[in-house]
Formats: structure tokens, C-alpha cells, sequence
């Protein structure tokens, strides 16, 4: 059984670091590009950030680019998502998803998606 666990969410202020995990098992996601979205109160969900399982580009939106940085573990076979300078805006929970195509992937449509991890940050 595929499973994409998240954890690490939880009460910030302002200005605060949290680091977001995705434990992914059950099948091999080398061939994978697994990420990050997000859906906070009353919006809609919306992509974070993601890359290919096996390396190279990382991809973020416009609105965490500078703040959040996506890497993974392949020994431990984890996903992280370090976010530094968090605000307000940024209280949502926070999802792990992954898929074989970029662009499914990318517009939220994957195969595979976690439960969500709840952050939120205060001012």
C-alpha cells in the first residue's frame, strides 16, 4: 500500500522556521516527482513546490520562492520542506503529493497525496 505521511506542522509566530516531512513507502518513487501544496482557510489549494525524486530542478511558487526550500532523503525516503520567514498568509495545511508526470503533478491532479499536515503562524 502507497502511503505519503506528513508531519512537522504546528503553531509559529511570524518570522519563525517550521520543517515539513513527507515519509513516502510502498512503492519505489524514483521515477517520481512528488512536492508540496497547500490549502489554507477558505482558499483554494495551491501548489508550493516540488522536484523530481531522483534530482535536479526544484520548482516553487512565486509567493515562497527565497523563504521555502524542497529536498529529500533518499536513504530515509522522505521529502522535506524547510520554510524560514513564515507569515500569516502561509497558515494552511500543507500537503505531500507525487506523481510520474510533472504537469499532473504540477496542476494538482497526482496520483498519490497525503493527509496534510496542519501549520499555522501568528502574528
Amino acid at each position: 500500500q502507497v502511503q505519503l505521511v506528513e508531519s512537522g506542522g504546528g503553531l509559529v509566530q511570524a518570522g519563525g522556521s517550521l520543517r515539513l516531512s513527507c515519509a513516502a513507502s510502498g512503492r519505489t518513487f524514483s521515477s517520481y516527482y512528488i512536492g508540496w501544496f497547500r490549502q489554507g482557510p477558505g482558499k483554494v489549494r495551491e501548489f508550493v513546490s516540488l522536484m523530481y525524486w531522483s534530482g535536479g530542478s526544484t520548482f516553487y511558487a512565486d509567493f515562497v520562492k527565497g523563504r521555502f526550500t524542497i529536498s529529500r532523503d533518499s536513504a530515509k525516503n522522505t521529502v522535506y520542506l524547510q520554510m524560514n520567514s513564515l507569515k500569516p498568509e502561509d497558515t494552511a495545511v500543507y500537503s505531500c503529493e507525487a506523481d510520474k508526470s510533472f504537469t499532473t503533478l504540477r496542476y494538482g491532479r497526482s496520483e498519490y497525496r497525503g493527509q496534510g499536515t496542519q501549520v499555522t503562524v501568528s502574528s
